[in-house]
């Protein structure tokens, strides 16, 4: 009994409120590009968490395309040229 207890007290601190849940969303809702643009407000939160995710997908992909740019470039200057120690500095 205790032990079903302590599982229905941990559970209900764990959960999150209805009214937080709004929060969240409207929170991505405004970092999302695609939908911080329109001009309407009516976006449900399963589209927001759609767009989220399509938008950290992009992100992603984004982030590998710089990746491959700066190797090839790295790879056209000499390793202890100026311009090698000035990308050096500015990635880490």
């Amino acid at each position: 009994m205790s032990s079903r207890r302590s599982r229905q007290s941990s559970a209900s601190v764990s959960r999150i409120s209805d009214d937080q849940i709004i929060e969240l969303v409207s929170k991505l809702r405004q970092l999302l590009p695609e939908i911080r643009n329109r001009r309407s407000d009516k976006v449900s939160a399963s589209k927001v968490l759609q767009e989220t995710c399509n938008y950290i997908r992009s992100l992603h992909r984004e982030v590998d395309d710089l990746s491959e740019r700066l190797s090839r470039l790295l790879a056209t200057i000499d390793a202890d040229s100026a311009e090698a120690a000035i990308i050096r500095s500015l990635i880490m």
